[in-house]
């Protein structure tokens, strides 16, 4: 299951209304960073067959079976603090990230 909060909801509907099309979000991991995975996030124009498909507060949020593995239970939260702000990813399967936050293992 993956979830948002009502800040990461609120942003992201505002995200596809400005668009004007969507729709939702589709998550995901590559391979990246000095610990070994990133997060993808990008908009949902179509619908992959093979996408898992989870919904919370109006928001739909699009899978894919591989990423499915890392991110299940995250929460996706919007978040500012001082001069920076952007969406922030609990994740209950990291085991340790890197010192700057970008890249994480499981």
């Amino acid at each position: 299951m993956i979830t948002v909060t009502q800040s990461a909801a609120t942003h992201i509907q505002n995200f596809l209304a400005k668009r004007g099309k969507g729709e939702g979000i589709r998550l995901g991991v590559k391979t990246s960073g000095c610990s070994g995975m990133a997060y993808t996030m990008e908009f949902v124009d179509e619908i992959q067959a093979d996408d898992l498909v989870f919904e919370d507060l109006g928001v739909k949020i699009f899978i894919d079976p591989k990423s499915h593995v890392y991110l299940d239970g995250t929460q996706v939260d919007y978040t500012k603090e001082g001069l920076q702000e952007g969406f922030k990813f609990e994740n209950p399967n990291v085991k340790e990230s890197c010192g700057c936050g970008e890249s994480f293992h499981v």
